[in-house]
């Protein structure tokens, strides 16, 4: 595609996408209890996605997921931070604006993106299974884990 081309491809996706298929999602079995037990734990919390952030909100606010969230950050709506590396970065900066300690950061994810986003930053990935990754797109990850059960015991003991 030319540039024009991709930019009207959007310019017709975006629309269809932010009033129908946004909610075309599942949340996965374990997730909101995991999210909301970080919250409780006071761990600092930052969604990093290469969605649009207004539509990843729209999401997260649909099955009431934002409110376990320090920050909803995603890619800005005309793409100039939409690289996944970009995203890590606004999310540690957003985190470390607000006195977070950023020290000791880990990404969760389920693509390739996420673990190569995150490595840029030198921050390690903790790579889920039940997401749309591969087995081919876990390497690089410091853990592979099968279940929110197993990751909230990685994460919170």
């Amino acid at each position: 595609m030319t540039m024009a081309e991709a930019e009207h491809a959007l310019s017709v996706y975006r629309p269809h996408y932010r009033s129908v298929g946004v909610f075309d999602a599942m949340v996965y079995p374990g997730v909101p209890e995991l999210l909301q037990r970080i919250h409780a734990s006071d761990l600092p919390l930052s969604l990093a996605t290469s969605k649009p952030e207004s539509l990843a909100k729209l999401v997260l606010d649909h099955y009431d997921l934002s409110k376990d969230f320090d920050f909803l950050t995603g890619a800005s709506e005309d793409e100039k931070r939409s690289a996944k590396k970009d995203v890590v970065a606004y999310a540690l900066e957003r985190l470390a604006d607000s006195g977070a300690d950023v020290s000791n950061p880990v990404m969760v994810g389920d693509r390739s993106h996420d673990v190569e986003g995150a490595a840029a930053h030198a921050v390690p990935t903790i790579f889920v299974e039940w997401g749309y990754g591969s087995t081919a797109e876990q390497v690089g990850a410091v853990a592979v884990v099968k279940s929110a059960e197993e990751l909230g015991a990685l994460l919170l003991g």
